[in-house]
């Protein structure tokens, strides 16, 4: 071996590769990238040239982000045998649920503790069931089931890996394509691998803040809400109910809901908007919890605001470790991780064929095109998401599921969570593959036979 190394070779899968080749390789001394056109400082302003991009990649059904809802399109389109492209700008699927370290399964449960949200939510759970320290608290209503963030990401890039659908992952949608007429025909993306665009029949956007539909000319609603940091925490053994006092008024709302139901003693929430040394909710490793905080009202599309946000709750996170290791007996107390995303609740809130009022969920409103349910969540019951909720007023060859379909802001902040964007995720993937299946714009898609296969799939439809 060191008269290997003195000779200037590497041991590399089982050859003798000598350095001065792979250095030459590495070097890129006269490598350039295509598709490359530098912005210019002109006249005093950054001018970006025109410039023709690459294709990555032609598809059928384009999903944009590869969070709850985008993972339950790719998966469920592709069922019906159509091709599909998977595209995520972090290096790991499950959005928010892994990423962002959101690891209660809630609002899953209808007022009477029934389970009202099933199909590709129950597929994951059950997924879940059989893997090591995967999910803890099922079938135990109104507790909701809490999972683990790796455990859900092994889930995740299995089925990618064996599914048949296309993924890229580290591959951030910045644009849409559109054509003459308006229509949607795929969209852009940034990457290691410059500027590059995918080209597709049908795209839905599950980018969480609307990107592709605002890119591409659809009317929406700017929200603020609450952005916060989840974090976990290690060596634990004590479980809390960490009191809020932010301006949302939800947690509260949210105790009331739940208070003197559980047999268990577990708090059903454990959201902050303090540090004061709060020790969370229990997970499925031991001695792990994970502390949901509530954060202060953010602008999601405002990257100075973001950046501040990120920060401070990253000392603010620090803080509460501090505090709660000078606790008795939480002195070996650490903190295990803090989410690489944050957690943004709303930004983007489409303008669609229906958007789904606060008073409609609240009268228990019946729809001829629901296409998925929500559980009981704060002073709500369980309600039906209607299609036209997914599709834009006016812009065509698109969908939206997840956080930003069409709602009234109180509506959205319930079908943000994770049950409910599996939910609208699954409806969306397979009227995305009718629409190839049966040559049609989405506001066109067969509703019935959409109701069918959503069945077939195992949704639950009220």
């Amino acid at each position: 071996m060191r008269r290997s190394a003195a000779a200037g070779g590497l041991f590399a899968a089982g050859s003798l590769v000598p350095v001065s080749a792979l250095a030459n390789q590495a070097s890129g001394e006269e490598t350039t990238q295509a598709g490359r056109s530098p912005a210019k400082v002109a006249g005093g302003k950054v001018v970006q040239p025109q410039r023709e991009l690459p294709v990555l990649h032609k598809t059928s059904v384009l999903v944009v982000g590869g969070g709850c809802a985008g993972t339950a399109a790719a998966f469920s389109a592709k069922r019906l045998g159509v091709d599909v492209t998977l595209v995520e700008r972090y290096g790991y699927l499950g959005g928010l649920a892994t990423g962002g370290l959101v690891l209660g399964i809630f609002p899953l449960y209808s007022r009477e503790n029934k389970q009202v949200i099933w199909g590709f939510a129950e597929e994951m759970m059950k997924k879940l069931d059989v893997l090591k320290y995967g999910i803890i608290d099922r079938h135990k209503a109104p507790i909701y089931p809490t999972f683990d963030a790796e455990v859900m990401k092994y889930v995740l890039a299995d089925m990618t890996l064996s599914s048949g659908v296309t993924a890229f992952l580290d591959c951030w949608g910045v644009d849409a394509i559109v054509d003459g007429r308006g229509g949607v025909r795929g969209a852009v993306f940034e990457s290691k691998s410059g500027r590059q665009a995918i080209l597709a029949d049908i795209v839905v956007d599950c980018s969480g803040d609307g990107d592709i539909y605002a890119a591409a000319g659809a009317a929406f609603e700017k929200v603020k809400h609450n952005i916060g940091l989840i974090s976990r925490i290690g060596n634990i053994n004590e479980v809390d109910m960490a009191p809020t006092r932010g301006s949302e008024g939800l947690q509260r709302q949210h105790e009331h809901t739940f208070v003197g139901k559980v047999g268990t003693g577990r708090p059903s929430m454990g959201r902050v908007s303090d540090f004061n040394g709060h020790a969370g909710n229990a997970t499925p490793a031991p001695h792990v919890n994970w502390l949901n905080m509530a954060g202060p009202v953010g602008d999601a599309l405002d990257v100075a605001n973001l950046t501040e946000l990120e920060l401070k709750h990253r000392l603010g996170t620090w803080s509460n470790v501090s505090k709660l290791q000078n606790k008795p007996g939480n002195e070996q107390v650490y903190l295990t991780e803090t989410a690489p995303q944050l957690g943004v609740r709303l930004s983007r809130l489409l303008d669609g064929m229906k958007k789904l009022t606060y008073d409609e969920i609240q009268n228990g409103a019946k729809f001829k095109d629901v296409v998925a349910c929500s559980g009981a969540y704060a002073l709500s019951p369980e309600f039906q998401i209607p299609y036209g909720t997914l599709v834009p007023s006016k812009v065509e060859n698109l969908l939206a599921a997840g956080r930003c379909i069409s709602a009234e802001f109180k509506v959205a902040d319930i079908t943000r969570l994770i049950p409910v964007c599996w939910a609208t995720g699954q409806a969306a993937g397979i009227a995305a593959a009718l629409c190839i299946q049966d040559q049609c714009k989405p506001r066109n898609v067969n509703v019935a036979k959409l109701q069918n296969l959503l069945k077939q799939q195992g949704a639950y439809l009220g």
